[in-house]
């Protein structure tokens, strides 16, 4: 039996757009996630590196402002976007699995002990995929209910922080990606979508 107050607690709408018997939508949690990298490294399985991370921050995304003077005032137009890096923390497990596999990303992307670099981005870049979960565990299915996939990833940092005997805190090792292109899925509801939809174009994720 569902409480009538319950469908109070969020913001009051106009009478033609409100949804009283829905109430606040549950949000997305923070904690309720798994990062996947593909291709990342030479060895494989990857999964230690998706088990061991403690955190990451999500895209961000950049327009240019281009200024346009007219008569008496200026406008503002969108030129060329960025997306900032994003930054990963992993913990540095026992087995070295999860340095190792930074280590070789490295190792592609130059060789520092022979001064090499590798001939092209394909043969270092990796993907990166970020997935918001609902909870889900175990004999149930966890449900994906956002992701966010990076392409053309290098690693532009790499971070293995410090020791210290006064702390009982795990070894971590931070990294920043820098990356080509992200896209929000699924396909069709990602960045954009909604408004090219009401623009009458096709949408192709």
């Amino acid at each position: 039996m569902s409480v009538s107050s319950l469908t109070k607690f969020t913001v009051p709408l106009d009478s033609d757009q409100s949804a009283t018997s829905q109430g606040l939508l549950m949000p997305k949690l923070k904690y309720r996630f798994r990062a996947l990298f593909e291709n990342l490294g030479v060895s494989t399985p990857r999964t230690e590196l998706t088990k061991q991370v403690m955190d990451i921050t999500r895209p961000n995304l950049t327009f240019e402002e281009i200024e346009i003077p007219v008569y008496n005032s200026r406008a503002y137009i969108a030129g060329k976007h960025s997306w900032d890096p994003i930054t990963v923390t992993f913990r540095d497990d026992v087995n070295g699995s999860v340095s190792r596999l930074l280590g070789e990303q490295v190792q592609k992307q130059f060789d520092i002990m022979e001064q090499a670099s590798a001939s092209s981005g394909i043969d270092y870049k990796f993907i990166t995929r970020m997935e918001v979960l609902d909870g889900g565990n175990g004999a149930s299915v966890a449900n994906v209910l956002e992701t966010w996939e990076l392409y053309g990833c290098f690693l532009t940092n790499v971070n293995y922080n410090d020791l210290n005997y006064a702390e009982a805190t795990p070894v971590t090792i931070t990294a920043s990606i820098r990356y080509d292109n992200a896209i929000q899925s699924p396909i069709g509801d990602g960045v954009g979508a909604t408004v090219a939809r009401a623009l009458g174009q096709t949408v192709t994720g």
